[in-house]
């Protein structure tokens, strides 16, 4: 960082992130909707008016990537070679729209959600494309930018006020690509750790491991009786500035910010709707954050979606716990009058081949594959009910209404009031952008004006 950028006086908000923290841590109807040439001409650039509906982002990063054809985009008429063990589809509560035989929760709630069936980057490699979905640039340039979340991060600096840090992945920032890039540490995720479906979410940095809420305050006590210099120099400007970043510390620590995370304030029916598994009460604790104003949830799903080998048995088991939690936590946030101003958006950096690989070492696993995956988007401005785009019979391309990373990431920012032609502070002085223009590097198939 420029000096210009290290001079800069530090505020108490920031003193609490980089420092005391860290020490202390211690429905529109059912419609399908495929190519339409007058949405395929729209770019970008063309900014059509949205009103900003989207307050909260919640994210669930399928790392790893998550068939489409066993999910969302079912092909029940393709064959053994292509679907594998699963061979039906079932209903939804909006006709016309069919899900995978494991999806039972989410065909209750499809009308409160819309499928892209049309994504696509051609990109097979998890860092690239994780990249390439999270910032919506390229990779391989010169300037490493930032994720999406931290672009919220940034962008909210001067709205948000509360304890928890604007960016929060559960449970840990993998590597494929949650990180704040050029704009710093100070829009670093803020990664809890800990399992909140263990007796107690011990959150880092805000529940300590293994040490009681009575031993905590009986430390903090200790500390205030031998601060004989803090006493000395009360009044002087930066005591005060640290006892006050001190005390909001303590209030994450110990008040109304651990409370967030504080799963047992919650009914045991409705944390058994959720599922009594780590990704069920990821999904309830974010709808917590979202509650506290939060502006960025990442939820990473454990395990991953890495299928080569395993492939239909790591699906009978992870699919349930996502189906179960992510569909209790869109019914969760509609039933509190909260799904209009929570966007929510479900995928991996790509999808698995269509194809089942039945050859050694796979031995019917399935591998990388960028040309078409299914996303899930609902709430905070987005539609329900909906089909974007389609894949062709076997799941291999696009069939109609391409849908690139611009598109998605151009119509979220833009549903949350982000301009994504605006410049981001790089510390070079670099001309750096929310989102790149469209060009032979970068491909549009226009904003996702169809559902919002």
């Amino acid at each position: 960082m420029n000096n210009k950028r290290n001079n800069q006086q530090v505020s108490r908000r920031e003193a609490l992130r980089r420092g005391v923290l860290g020490t202390a841590g211690l429905v529109f109807g059912s419609r399908i909707i495929v190519g339409d040439a007058r949405a395929a001409a729209l770019t970008t650039s063309a900014k059509p008016a949205l009103k900003a509906k989207a307050k909260s982002v919640i994210q669930i990063f399928l790392w790893g990537g998550m068939s489409h054809n066993d999910t969302l985009d079912p092909k029940p008429d393709a064959g053994s070679e292509y679907m594998g063990e699963f061979g039906k589809a079932i209903e939804t509560n909006v006709k016309g729209i069919r899900l995978q035989e494991l999806w039972v929760n989410m065909a209750k709630q499809a009308d409160k959600y819309s499928i892209i069936r049309s994504m696509t980057h051609r990109n097979n490699g998890h860092e690239t494309a994780a990249y390439l979905m999270q910032t919506g640039h390229p990779p391989g340039e010169r300037i490493s930018y930032p994720s999406v979340g931290a672009v919220f991060a940034y962008s909210k600096r001067n709205e948000y006020k509360g304890m928890i840090p604007p960016y929060v992945v559960m449970l840990s920032a993998n590597g494929r690509f949650s990180e704040e890039g050029f704009l710093g540490p100070k829009y670093k995720p803020f990664s809890t750790g800990g399992d909140p479906n263990a007796s107690r979410f011990e959150v880092e940095g805000v529940v300590a491991k293994g040490i009681t809420d009575d031993r905590q305050k009986a430390r903090r006590e200790l500390l205030a009786n031998m601060d004989t210099m803090g006493k000395t120099m009360a009044a002087s400007p930066a005591m005060v500035a640290s006892e006050a970043a001190k005390k909001e510390a303590y209030e994450l620590i110990l008040g109304a910010g651990k409370d967030v995370f504080d799963l047992s304030k919650e009914k045991n029916d409705l944390r058994d709707k959720y599922g009594r598994n780590t990704f069920g009460q990821e999904c309830l604790a974010a709808r917590r954050m979202v509650e506290a104003g939060v502006p960025y949830i990442n939820i990473s799903f454990p395990g991953g979606w890495d299928t080569h080998s395993n492939h239909f048995a790591t699906m009978r088991r992870q699919v349930p716990m996502l189906d179960q939690g992510l569909a209790m936590l869109l019914q969760d946030l509609h039933d509190r009058g909260l799904l209009e101003s929570t966007l929510v958006w479900c995928t991996g950096e790509f999808g698995r081949g269509p194809k089942v690989d039945y050859q050694p070492p796979w031995n019917g696993g399935r591998n990388h594959y960028g040309n078409v995956f299914s996303v899930i988007v609902a709430g905070g401005g987005f539609k329900g009910g909906a089909v974007v785009g389609s894949s062709d019979a076997q799941g291999q391309e696009v069939k109609d209404r391409p849908v690139y990373p611009v598109d998605l990431l151009g119509t979220i920012y833009q549903l949350a009031g982000i301009d994504t032609k605006s410049k981001l502070p790089h510390p070079e002085g670099l001309d750096a952008f929310v989102l790149p223009e469209v060009g032979p590097k970068v491909k549009s198939g226009g904003l996702l004006t169809e559902i919002i």
